[in-house]
């Protein structure tokens, strides 16, 4: 008999061991004023998304029961905007603490961790918040003053400087000592104003890579830790671009000005053709996609020889003798050049060749104001530049 009373008791112990696992628990007081109902959102990444309402006892007491599988983002209060924000995870017994009607001005918690660190988060930022503001009515004070910009203005902008520094020390410092912690998401999102985040510096990627490689490893299935990690791979993504953009920038120009041979051996350049439209086209013996549109291109050719049009056709053939053949045999009547180098092709490559055919139509000046035309839009564009 007591073998089997004991048993009993190890299986309701486990089940409730379960559901304290898939769960947590809220028990909340307000003191003074309050409303009758009170509801608790969970946030998916940036919306909330209602749970559920209780009716807050004449005592002031409530109580919420949330299943929960990963620590998350939740906002108890009257409304979307008089709440608070919790960071709840299953297991855990939250006793809250409001003193008064306005839930976020004053409140206490037990019991969960997360957001105790919230909070925290919350003071540091308020406090350097307030710092910068008084600097700045200070700031507008002053600077009416006629030796301002040569003592206190210098002044005012380094305590300004410096109340940042330090806020974002303190920021960094707290992602360093809580890389588990969804808190630190908070963290890496908190903002001085409505446009500037305290993390505001490219090198501020590895600190989100921290938290999203740690959280990652633990919650791969959390909204909020794939929303982390897609802001992460977007953030290193215009950073390489930027990074590119800049090293692209101290290369020396590129010049777009092909200067090849003939097929008389003779070099011409792309910029001896200024004053004239001109179609480049690269195409190869071997595509039939090129041998249509060269035979489309002579009626366009013969059209608008004499308004100013020219064609400069690279060809990108290993085969010399092939090319020079196809150009007699065909009668193409427009320059026929060939690529210098057919095992590396640098002019394609400098185009961005990636298909045959491919086309780029420049003005009298030399610029670029149209490529891949084929076809019937070639047609359009050239009667609109000469008819």
């Amino acid at each position: 008999m007591r073998k089997t009373v004991y048993l009993s008791a190890l299986v309701l112990l486990a089940f409730s061991g379960c559901k304290s696992k898939d769960s947590f628990t809220i028990n909340g007081t307000i003191k003074g004023e309050k409303e009758n109902y009170i509801q608790i959102n969970k946030l998916d990444v940036d919306i909330p998304v209602f749970l559920d309402s209780v009716k807050v006892a004449k005592n002031g007491n409530f109580r919420f029961r949330i299943e929960a599988e990963n620590p998350d983002f939740y906002q108890v209060g009257f409304s979307s905007s008089n709440f608070v924000t919790l960071l709840a995870k299953p297991g855990e017994k939250i006793d809250l603490t409001f003193n008064g009607k306005k839930l976020y001005d004053n409140f206490e918690v037990e019991g969960s961790e997360g957001t105790s660190q919230l909070k925290l988060l919350d003071k540091n930022l308020e406090i350097t918040k307030k710092r910068l503001d008084s600097l700045v009515l200070i700031y507008n004070r002053e600077m009416s003053q006629p030796d301002f910009e040569t003592s206190r203005g210098p002044e005012l902008r380094e305590l300004y400087n410096n109340a940042l520094k330090e806020q974002r020390k303190r920021s960094i410092g707290f992602i360093i000592e809580n890389p588990a912690s969804f808190a630190s998401i908070k963290a890496l999102y908190q903002k001085i104003n409505d446009e500037d985040y305290v993390l505001n510096q490219t090198r501020d990627l590895q600190y989100m890579k921290i938290v999203s490689d740690t959280l990652s490893k633990y919650y791969p299935n959390s909204k909020h830790v794939k929303a982390l990690t897609s802001d992460l791979n977007n953030g290193i993504g215009k950073m390489n671009a930027e990074m590119l953009k800049a090293m692209f920038n101290d290369l020396p120009e590129a010049e777009l000005n092909p200067d090849l041979n003939d097929i008389n051996g003779k070099r011409v350049s792309l910029s001896s053709l200024q004053g004239k439209y001109v179609l480049l086209t690269f195409w190869s013996v071997a595509s039939n996609s090129c041998i249509e549109e060269n035979n489309q291109l002579k009626d366009l050719y013969r059209k608008y020889k004499n308004k100013g049009f020219e064609i400069y056709q690279i060809n990108i053939d290993p085969n010399e003798a092939a090319w020079k053949s196809a150009v007699r045999f065909d009668e193409l009547p427009w320059i026929s050049v060939r690529e210098d180098d057919t095992m590396k092709l640098p002019i394609a490559r400098l185009f961005n060749v990636t298909a045959l055919p491919t086309n780029y139509l420049f003005d009298r000046e030399g610029k670029i104001i149209g490529s891949n035309l084929h076809g019937k839009a070639l047609q359009i564009k050239l009667g609109q530049l000469f008819n």
